[in-house]
């Protein structure tokens, strides 16, 4: 777990959290934010477990932000229904979502160069309504107001 103090990250280990010589998942999140990496951590993770939470309003905590990675961000294509519910609880719950800019390039869903990324340039196209395109530094500046307890990678 890796907790943010509002200057900087803290590591936390616990039992069970591991998910080394794992390879079907694994993962972050934040009080609210979510960092989507690994393999079907949208698919599965998200559309069956958080995202019918956040309809809901079961879930437990406000989620101020989630981040994509990899193959994890096809789940935000324009038209993906999992993607069309999040853009719509994102826009009801001011829920930040952003795709990595790099990752994004190479799937075709950013415009944009790689040497741009992580600058902010970067672009997201082809994707649902309200998702931004960015890397660490536009991600810590966007969910900084928020002032996270908590970043959760799943």
């Amino acid at each position: 777990l890796r907790t943010w103090n509002g200057a900087f990250f803290n590591d936390h280990q616990a039992a069970g959290w591991s998910t080394v010589n794992n390879i079907t998942y694994g993962g972050l999140v934040a009080t609210g934010g979510y960092v989507f990496a690994t393999d079907m951590a949208a698919s599965y993770k998200l559309a069956t477990m958080i995202l019918p939470q956040l309809e809901d309003g079961s879930h437990g905590v406000e989620v101020v932000g989630m981040f994509f990675f990899d193959d994890n961000l096809y789940s935000l294509r324009k038209g993906d229904p999992v993607g069309e519910r999040l853009a719509r609880v994102a826009s009801e719950q001011n829920i930040l979502l952003m795709i990595c800019d790099q990752c994004a390039l190479r799937r075709n869903l950013a415009e944009g160069d790689f040497d741009q990324c992580g600058s902010g340039k970067v672009k997201p196209k082809d994707v649902v309504a309200g998702v931004q395109a960015g890397c660490f530094p536009q991600l810590y500046s966007a969910l900084a107001p928020a002032n996270p307890d908590q970043v959760i990678t799943l």
